[in-house]
C-alpha cells in the first residue's frame, strides 16, 4: 500500500510540475507588445530675418558752372496752321497728273494748303452749289453757265482745252473710222456691231457723249440707256472707263488729254477724232460767298489768277509733251476757242 501511495504521490508531483510549467508558458505569451516608440515631434526652422539698416541719403551738390555771356536769343513766333482752299475738279484734269503737277506750286505762291476733289464735272459742280468747296475747274459748259446764272459763281473762265475722241480697238469691228461723231453713234445703234462703254455719271464728257446722241437724233433716257446690251454704263472715272473698253474691246467716248495719258496701257485707238462737237473746254470758277457764305474768295480769286497767269499757263501747254510726245492740253486763257 505505501508502495502504492509513493507512486501515486510522485505522480501527482510531476503533474503539478507539468501544470506549473504550462501555467508559467501561457503567462509568458500572453504579455502585451511593448509600446512603440513616440514619434518625435516635427521640427520646424525659423530663420529670423535681421532688420534692413535705415537708407542712407547722400545729397551731391555740383559745382556751380562760371556762366558764359550769350546774345539774347530772338523770340520765334509759333507757327499757325496754313488756310486751306477747296478746289473741285473734273476726274480728266486729275487722271492726268495736271492737279498733282500744279497743286505744290499753288500752295508755295500762296502759303495755303490745297485740297482737290475729284469727280465728274456734274457732282464736281454739286459741291460748289453746297458751298463744299471754294472754286471749281470742269468742262461743261451748259451747266457752268447755269451755274453762273444762279448766283453760285462768280465768272465762268475758260484757261484750257482739249477734244474729245471716240476710241476702240484698232480693228474697228463696227467701221465707224472716218465718221463725224453723229454718223458714228448712228452707225452703233442701227447696226449694233460694237460694245459701247459709256461714263454714265453726268460728268462733262458724259454730257459731251450725251450732246452727240442728241445731234445724231436720239433721245438719251428713252432710247440710248435702253439700246440693249452693247450699251454700257458704268457710273467711273475716265481712266477706270478706258480701261474697261480696252478690256472689253469696245469703243468708248473720252478726253484726249486722258487716253494719252493711259495710252500705253490700253488695246485702243483713236477712231473719230474731227467733229464740232468734240471741242472741250475747261473753265475755272471762283464761289460766290454771297450765295455761300463759306466761300473763301480771295483764295478763289487766286485760284483763277493763278490758272490764267503767262507762267502756268505756259506750263499747261507744255505739260505731257516730253513724255507723251504731245500736248495734252492747250491753253486759251483770254482767248476761248469755238471750234
Amino acid at each position: 500500500m505505501k508502495s502504492d501511495f509513493n507512486k501515486t504521490t510522485i505522480a501527482l508531483v510531476c503533474i503539478a510540475a507539468i501544470l506549473v510549467t504550462l501555467l508559467g508558458l501561457a503567462l509568458g505569451c500572453a504579455q502585451p507588445a511593448p509600446a512603440p516608440a513616440p514619434t518625435p515631434a516635427p521640427t520646424v526652422t525659423v530663420t529670423a530675418t535681421p532688420p534692413s539698416p535705415p537708407p542712407v541719403t547722400v545729397t551731391v551738390t555740383p559745382p556751380t558752372p562760371t556762366p558764359t555771356p550769350t546774345s539774347t536769343p530772338t523770340a520765334v513766333a509759333p507757327i499757325g496752321a496754313k488756310p486751306r482752299v477747296r478746289v473741285a475738279t473734273t476726274t480728266s484734269l486729275y487722271d492726268t497728273g495736271l492737279w498733282g503737277y500744279l497743286e505744290p506750286m499753288f500752295e508755295k505762291q500762296y502759303n495755303v494748303e490745297l485740297d482737290v476733289l475729284y469727280a465728274g464735272s456734274g457732282i464736281a459742280i454739286e459741291y460748289g452749289k453746297r458751298g463744299d468747296v471754294d472754286v471749281i475747274a470742269v468742262h461743261d459748259k451748259p451747266n457752268e453757265e447755269k451755274y453762273v446764272a444762279e448766283g453760285y459763281g462768280v465768272k465762268r473762265v475758260p484757261f484750257a482745252y482739249n477734244y474729245f475722241l471716240i476710241v476702240g480697238p484698232a480693228s474697228d469691228l463696227a467701221g465707224l473710222k472716218g465718221l463725224s461723231p453723229e454718223a458714228a453713234f448712228k452707225k452703233l445703234m442701227t447696226e449694233g456691231k460694237g460694245t459701247f462703254i459709256s461714263r454714265g455719271d453726268n460728268s462733262g464728257t458724259h454730257a459731251g457723249e450725251k450732246a452727240i446722241w442728241k445731234a445724231a437724233g436720239y433721245d438719251y433716257e428713252t432710247q440710248v440707256r435702253k439700246a440693249g446690251a452693247w450699251y454700257i454704263e458704268v457710273g467711273k472715272g475716265m481712266g477706270s472707263t478706258l480701261q474697261m473698253a480696252s478690256e472689253k474691246n469696245a469703243y468708248t467716248f473720252t478726253d484726249m488729254g486722258t487716253f494719252r495719258s493711259f495710252k500705253s496701257k490700253l488695246s485702243l485707238a483713236p477712231i473719230v477724232d474731227k467733229g464740232a462737237l468734240l471741242l472741250n473746254v475747261y473753265s475755272v470758277i471762283a464761289g460766290n460767298a454771297q450765295k455761300t457764305p463759306a466761300v473763301k474768295t480771295e483764295m478763289a480769286n487766286n485760284m483763277v489768277t493763278f490758272l490764267t497767269s503767262p507762267e502756268i499757263q505756259k506750263l499747261i501747254g507744255d505739260y505731257g509733251v516730253k513724255e507723251y510726245g504731245l500736248q495734252l492740253f492747250v491753253p486759251c486763257a483770254g482767248n476761248e476757242p469755238t471750234q
